[in-house]
């Protein structure tokens, strides 16, 4: 298959920018150079100056998988790790699925894994399913887990590990932006950060308190402040609204290993409609960003399309949360970067983001540990940067590859039908599942012209795509 395909840039690529802690109510001030000027000035890490008489303190800001992931390497490799998380009990909109190489490389229980899904159905607009997993091994799955479990596991080891665990509300961040660079900074100068933390002791309106830490790590979601708080810009994003609802056990024995993806002008015109299976119930969405207002209608008709295998359910919660559509044009200034959703690291075509979420976190932890020799020396923006150079080198072509997918296939009903007729053959799916299960691409072009070497070629005629 080979299509030309107009992008919109990727403008989140390559762009960035001993004493307990105390109340801070000043910090000295001092102007940095540009861009190009603080990249050639940069100081390695050996060469970072010592702290005394304690480690480096590092805050991370927001508690789901990229947030939760990235304490947990900060508080093992030596950091005096402090995690803020507001409403420690919330139960985070997602449709929940994890690949199998999650499950391996953040030694996940399989306790806090609902369902091993094993088989997919992909239904066109015309209802025609397919189904694929006809190629998946023995012990191969994609596991379906409920964020509220998942996060709190990654919180709770991190604890565990020395990490603080803050139940609090971020409300300022002493990081003053002025046409995009940072203002009133020493270089090594503490952050100073404000919350209101909610710890049962002071009742519902919780306590104001102060923090300094030497660097900071944004994982606080798609409305994330500190993204605000560092100029990092907006990006395009979709709407997903997901409504659980339990259903009889007869019905719930259909779902017990089977997920289901609906694709069709009437459920999304840019995503897709599902059902993905949880512990005692179903969770059924849609989302979409080019028609927001119509989510609630795009809703009911993911839900008519499986209405029969989900006869007589009760909905149990009603969820909607905004998903990044690319990256943001800035992910870092300073000592402060951004990770997960706040970076925007949601992937298109499959909307994927808890792997991506707790990648970035644990990879942005590392560089920090690695540059401050296991929390002894300072670090600096060089240090953060080599966690985002590292990432864009492995996973930009993921994100490219999926961004062209998306652009192909749902862009229009025909296109949709051909998308579901092809995964009906073995080879485009056991190259999808690769794909998704241990995070590996086919072949791409960088020029803007896509090319998947399947095992024989398709060729994309206006709407209609057809075997050569």
């Amino acid at each position: 298959m080979t299509s030309s395909i107009a992008f919109k840039s990727f403008t989140g690529l390559r762009h960035s920018s001993a004493e307990p802690p105390k109340l801070q109510t000043q910090v000295p001030t001092i102007s940095l150079l540009n861009h190009c000027h603080r990249r050639l000035q940069m100081t390695a890490s050996k060469s970072s100056p010592k702290i005394q008489n304690r480690n480096l303190r590092v805050a991370v800001i927001g508690g789901g998988p990229a947030g939760g992931a990235a304490a947990d390497t900060l508080a093992k490799g030596g950091i005096e790790t402090y995690l803020i998380k507001r409403k420690l009990d919330n139960c985070k909109p997602c449709g929940g699925a994890i690949p199998l190489c999650m499950v391996g490389e953040f030694d996940l229980p399989m306790d806090i894994i609902d369902r091993k899904v094993t088989k997919m159905k992909m239904i066109s607009p015309s209802n025609i399913a397919v189904d694929i997993g006809k190629t998946l091994k023995p012990h191969e799955y994609i596991g379906m887990v409920r964020r509220e479990v998942l996060d709190s596991y990654l919180r709770e080891r991190a604890a565990n590990n020395g990490a603080n665990v803050i139940n609090g509300f971020l409300w300022g961040q002493q990081v003053i932006l002025e046409n995009g660079h940072t203002k009133g900074r020493q270089r090594t100068a503490p952050y100073v950060l404000r919350y209101t933390e909610y710890n049962g002791k002071v009742g519902g309106a919780g306590q104001k308190n102060t923090l300094e830490v030497d660097a900071v790590i944004g994982a606080d979601g798609a409305n994330s402040r500190v993204a605000k708080s560092i100029g990092a810009g907006d990006y395009d994003y979709a709407i997903a609204f997901q409504e659980r609802i339990r259903i009889p056990d007869d019905k719930m024995v259909y779902y017990e290993n089977l997920a289901e993806r609906y694709v069709g002008d009437d459920v999304s015109p840019d995503f897709y409609g599902w059902v993905f299976p949880k512990c005692d119930h179903v969770a059924v969405g849609s989302g979409t960003v080019t028609h927001k207002g119509d989510i609630k209608k795009l809703q009911l008709a993911t839900r008519n399309r499986a209405k029969d295998k989900i006869l007589e359910g009760n909905i149990i919660r009603v969820e909607a949360h905004p998903i990044p559509e690319h990256p943001r044009p800035r992910r870092l200034l300073d000592r402060v970067a951004l990770v997960g959703d706040a970076a925007g690291y949601v992937t298109k075509c499959s909307g994927e983001g808890i792997y991506f979420a707790a990648k970035s976190g644990r990879m942005c932890a590392e560089a920090i540990v690695e540059g401050s020799e296991n929390g002894k020396r300072m670090v600096d923006e060089s240090d953060l940067r080599n966690y985002l150079e590292k990432w864009d080198k492995t996973y930009w072509p993921t994100y490219k590859v999926l961004d062209v997918l998306q652009k192909v296939f749902y862009r229009s009903n025909p296109a949709r039908e051909a998308f579901v007729e092809m995964c009906a053959d073995e080879y485009v799916q056991k190259m999808t599942f690769d794909s998704y299960l241990y995070k590996r691409v086919g072949t791409w072009e960088s020029s803007g012209r896509f090319e998947v070497d399947f095992q024989y070629h398709w060729k994309l005629d206006g709407m209609h795509l057809e075997r050569r």
